[in-house]
């Protein structure tokens, strides 16, 4: 199949409808048929103001960045952003054009890597 890897960056306290942020996306992504998605967050970076943050101690608290992520169609990454801009809702993303598939143990067949899936 193909499909996006979409990417979405958020702040670890930014807050939407009175969840935080990430939260909010997978539960909206969820609720419209998305199959899977996942937050993870950063150990430490820096954004466009080129300020390193890291995760000490106490002081940083709510300064570091969640990165949610999605394998999904075309069209549901475009559903996704379009959510996203009608709630209004800050937030850098990536969308990378991938190939993606389940691995099914009980196939005789392994997957294929080909320019004609």
């Amino acid at each position: 199949m193909t499909g996006s890897f979409l990417r979405l960056y958020v702040h670890e306290g930014q807050r939407h409808q009175g969840k935080l942020a990430w939260e909010w996306l997978l539960t909206e992504a969820n609720a419209r048929g998305i199959h899977g998605g996942s937050a993870f967050k950063a150990m430490a970076g820096f954004g466009r103001h080129h300020k390193l943050n890291e995760e000490k101690f106490f002081e940083l608290a709510g300064s570091l960045t969640i990165e949610i992520e999605f394998i999904v169609s075309d069209e549901e990454a475009q559903q996704l952003l379009t959510l996203i801009h009608q709630e209004k809702i800050p937030l850098v993303y990536a969308r990378i054009p991938a190939h993606f598939g389940v691995i099914d143990p009980e196939s005789p067949r392994a997957p294929r890597i080909s320019a004609a899936e």
